[in-house]
Formats: C-alpha cells, structure tokens, sequence
C-alpha cells in the first residue's frame, strides 16, 4: 500500500505558475509588495499617532504624494519615497535579491 504524500510544501505553487503563465507574476508580486508597504507605513502612522500633514512634513513632501504613497492601488514608488517614509516613522527600508 502506497503512502499518500502531501502538497504542504507546494502549497501557493499552482497559483504561481498561474500568473507565470499568463504573464502576470512580476506585476502582481510589484502590486502585493507595495500594498505590504503602504499597509505598515499607515500602521507605523497610526501608532505613533502622526497625521498625513505631520508625515508628509517629516517626509519633507507634499500631502498629495503622501496620498499617493499610501494608495495600494499605485505601484509606482520610488526608493527615496519609501526611505524618506521609512525614516519619519523611525524606520529602515530593507531590500533584498532572492
């Protein structure tokens, strides 16, 4: 009698090489990456209690770009955007090649 073996380890896999397929995978990890972002940089906001006229102000930026950065929808972000982000909110931006 054969052991059934489980998928624990390919579980995400499928859907992957879905998006690989259509062509679509860079684009929607660009997407999920930035949302994160967006995600903890409002969390960090929160937290400390800053609003979006304080942040932008620390970030020595307009308001409307801070809208911008925190917007999910909008993956075109620069690097220094996030590091001045990351900085007001007593932060560090990691980047790394895997």
């Amino acid at each position: 009698m054969r052991k059934r073996r489980t998928r624990k380890a390919g579980i995400g896999s499928a859907f992957d090489d879905f998006l690989k397929d259509e062509g679509t995978y860079e684009t929607t990890q660009a997407v999920a990456i930035k949302r994160v972002l967006a995600w903890q940089i409002e969390k960090a906001m929160k937290e400390q209690q800053l609003t979006k006229a304080e942040m932008a102000r620390r970030m020595a930026t307009s308001r409307s770009q801070l809208d911008r950065l925190l917007d999910p929808t909008r993956d075109a972000v620069t690097l220094d955007t996030l590091t001045r982000a990351a900085l007001a909110v007593g932060r560090r931006v990691k980047l790394e090649l895997v």
